[in-house]
């Protein structure tokens, strides 16, 4: 099993740097099993993707996780409902399911669980069908649903007796109710009702799109909802179905602990999405508020100083690091796990310190700190060292960068106003270090 296990931290490393996979195995296995992650999977992705679920799942348990998979089967249950000449109808986003349905309901539910199940087991990987007894339902609304579930309790048992084997639980989004009739759960409500009671570090959406997508068709690659929810949500593109998966997402993060998040993307980037800092979907987090300060008052310096310390380790801030620094604009996460330090020099905003702890890099709240900094700060500049693993994020931000022989110069705003940016050049060039060691 460690032989597994290190062939496949040499495969992640390719993906990410070996530092970061050994971050996230190590967070990760000190979790129980049931607290790891929900992976809720789409029925087109068992129809289009089984393949690569399959070997993804099989994956996460050759290096000793066990995830917890609920899947649907709404592209399946179109085409054998139509067959047998049944209307699909809908009820504000719910398949309506009478009574003559649910049968097919039954039969193609326990097909697709089947299904993923045997493609587990043929790749020599613990996989535990579960069709039932993890739902405990009553309908919705009979007269205007038919046979649909909500669902009114979670069953662990099922779940936690294929974790004791140390086996993937392959869950049927299908309800039961006190009387034994069986209901028709959507499958994210019923993974919103999974979530809440396992209260898992990840939950992980697998779909065909690969992530939320913005206006332009592009993957957004992280959300931090506490700064940008309202401004998405005030975005034309933001309509339907992804409206109601961020909102859904919204209300099910803050009933969570903050160290939950959401990962939307497709099945063969699930290992990406996991262990590496970039991932590869979209990362959506309750995350952080950002607070900003115009001086050190109010600014709690000394755990701005371990935040600051513990991000640019062995390195540390001198000692009269507050006195001799002006400081002009300060952003702090809520919880001092991410922070930016801005001077005023010569007219330019200059970036003097960029802090992110490590437990909270590949959540995006850096990048969150970032985008509150950026729409308030329209010009800026700051120097960065050969090598600082951050320079590949520097280059997507910076309209420019120069290299000098010992920094790399970046900037933005400054609008080919050559003299300014020489300006900048030579400050970067004199100014000071203000980390010794």
């Amino acid at each position: 099993m460690n032989d597994v296990r290190s062939t496949i931290v040499r495969l992640l490393s390719a993906m990410g740097s070996a530092k970061e996979v050994q971050q996230y195995l190590k967070r990760f296995s000190q979790l129980d099993a049931e607290r790891f992650a929900v992976v809720k999977v789409g029925g087109a992705v068992l129809r289009d993707e089984l393949t690569e679920l399959a070997s993804s799942l099989t994956f996460l348990q050759r290096v000793g996780l066990t995830p917890i998979v609920l899947h649907g089967a709404g592209p399946q249950l179109d085409d054998e409902l139509a067959k047998a000449g049944i209307e699909k109808r809908t009820v504000n986003g719910l398949r309506v399911t009478p009574p003559e349905a649910l049968g097919v309901v039954r039969r193609v539910f326990h097909q697709q669980n089947l299904k993923l199940v045997d493609a587990l087991h043929a790749m020599e990987t613990r996989a535990t069908s579960v069709v039932s007894g993890v739902f405990a339902a009553s309908c919705l609304d009979r007269e205007q649903c038919g046979l649909v579930g909500k669902v009114d309790r979670v069953e662990l048992a099922p779940i936690e007796a294929s974790l004791r084997a140390g086996s993937i639980p392959i869950i049927a989004s299908l309800g039961e109710t006190e009387q034994g009739q069986i209901l028709n759960v959507n499958a994210d409500f019923a993974a919103n009702a999974l979530v809440r009671v396992l209260q898992p570090y990840k939950i992980v959406f697998l779909t065909g799109t690969g992530g939320l997508l913005d206006g332009n068709g592009k993957v957004i690659d992280s959300i931090n909802l506490s700064t940008e929810y309202a401004r998405l949500m005030a975005q034309p593109w933001v309509s339907g179905g992804m409206r109601l998966k961020l909102e859904q997402i919204a209300g099910l993060l803050q009933d969570l602990p903050l160290t939950s998040s959401v990962s939307i993307t497709r099945p063969a980037e699930l290992a990406k999405e996991l262990f590496t800092h970039k991932g590869s979907g979209t990362l959506l987090r309750r995350g952080e508020k950002v607070l900003r300060f115009e001086s050190w008052d109010g600014v709690d310096r000394a755990r701005l100083r371990q935040l600051v310390d513990s991000s640019f380790a062995p390195r540390q801030l001198v000692d009269d690091y507050f006195e001799r620094t002006r400081a002009y604009r300060v952003y702090v996460s809520e919880n001092y796990r991410a922070s930016m330090i801005l001077t005023m020099e010569d007219g330019n905003a200059y970036l003097d310190k960029f802090a992110v702890l490590d437990d909270a890099r590949g959540e995006g709240l850096g990048r969150a700190v970032w985008q509150v900094m950026r729409a308030e700060n329209p010009r800026l500049f700051w120097r960065s060292r050969y090598g600082n693993p951050v320079n590949a994020f520097y280059y997507e931000v910076a309209d420019g960068c120069l290299k000098q022989p010992q920094w790399r110069v970046f900037w933005y705003g400054l609008d080919g106003n050559f003299a300014d940016i020489a300006r900048c050049v030579a400050h970067c060039a004199q100014r000071a270090p203000t980390l010794a060691g």
